[in-house]
């Protein structure tokens, strides 16, 4: 599995039949990682497994079935060849993909839905800085997440019937990508959370983990976002684009709605953490969010060492850009530079430039 040792495994399935193929070939990889995974995560067995038992559940997983089944029917075959190759049960396959779209319909203690105040979200804490100018074309990313995947992610690389290749970070159980991939048309694109309110989230839509493996298809910039801003999502993601035969870095938020608002990057670093910064979507105010926007404001960053300066800070002891727990922990960093062509991927603090991949995207 490797991640908590600071490696990283990396699985090559090659050329793929279809989706239920490729899936039923990384279930079969990561079946240890899969298992452990389900097994671990606190999510899925209180919160998850408990709702999906109810009647109040039955109507919203059917309704999410249908609508990501009927648009997204090779990703769909991917989850259920995930369940067959891994022995894991198809529903908690389901349940995790589904995790975004379902919790906030969980009925909390006293009778409400979901959160209209943060509590510390599990899964969904990133940071990025985006570059464009004369001299330099990067995305630095940190991948965050809860400290129980450590050990359960790995990379994939595979190439689809009509011969594109994707190379997707990925968390076990999980559709490729909800992190960070790239194709081979040099495509590429890092993922952030944002946490709009209740009323803001429409029940049984198209949920992000599909929306994300579709974007691993994307030919160019803008079929990339036609691929993200066309899909009547029920949560709002937001998704850092990039291309590299363009030389294009975009910043595109998401909501409900088919909502979205366009970010084009350019010399002005732009530092996005797990809020909407254009999109007038009413959100949770999200204090870790704020204090890492607050820090990077503080912070001059032209170049990829400081742009991995700034996402090694650790300044802030109680909001830090880079996370070491309890809860949340800098999974890995990701930097991809569009003039090198290249997606490099470090373990531990990336201010001490400690590699473990470096991938050329062309």
């Amino acid at each position: 599995m490797g991640d908590a040792s600071g490696e990283l495994d990396v699985f090559d399935a090659g050329r793929c039949a279809g989706g239920y193929a490729l899936g039923l070939a990384v279930g079969r990889r990561f079946a240890g990682a899969i298992r452990s995974r389900m097994q671990q995560d606190v999510v899925l067995r209180e919160q998850l497994l408990p709702f999906a038992s109810t009647a109040a559940a039955r109507p919203l997983l059917a309704a999410l079935q249908a609508a990501n089944s009927e648009r997204y029917p090779h990703y769909w075959d991917e989850l259920l060849g995930t369940a067959d190759g891994s022995g894991v049960p198809l529903l908690h396959v389901i349940l995790v993909n589904f995790r975004k779209e379902i919790q906030p319909f969980i009925p909390k203690a006293g009778g409400d839905h979901g959160r209209e105040e943060e509590e510390g979200e599990p899964d969904g804490d990133c940071s990025d800085v985006l570059i464009i100018s004369d001299t330099t074309a990067i995305a630095a990313h940190n991948e965050d997440g809860n400290v129980a995947l450590l050990g359960h992610t790995y990379l994939v690389r595979a190439t689809l019937p009509d011969g594109l290749s994707f190379t997707a970070y990925t968390y076990a159980g999980e559709l490729p990508s909800c992190a960070f991939g790239f194709n081979s048309n040099g495509v590429a694109f890092t993922l952030d959370s944002v946490p709009p309110v209740n009323d803001e989230i429409v029940a049984g839509a198209i949920a992000r983990n599909f929306v994300s493996r579709d974007l691993l298809e994307a030919k160019n910039l803008e079929d990339a976002m036609h691929r993200i801003c066309s899909p009547s999502v029920s949560v709002g993601h937001n998704y850092n684009l990039m291309d590299v035969r363009s030389r294009r870095i975009v910043n595109v938020e998401t909501a409900s709605g088919n909502r979205f608002a366009v970010h084009e990057a350019g010399a002005a670093p732009f530092f996005h953490a797990n809020m909407y910064r254009h999109l007038q979507v009413k959100q949770v105010q999200d204090e870790n969010s704020m204090s890492r926007e607050k820090r990077a404001a503080q912070c001059s960053v032209d170049s990829k060492e400081t742009a991995l300066s700034l996402l090694g800070d650790t300044v802030d002891d109680k909001y830090p850009i880079y996370m070491t727990g309890p809860t949340l922990h800098t999974l890995c960093t990701v930097l991809v530079d569009l003039d090198e062509k290249t997606m490099t991927i470090y373990r531990g603090n990336p201010k001490n430039g400690d590699i473990t991949l470096v991938l050329p995207m062309l």
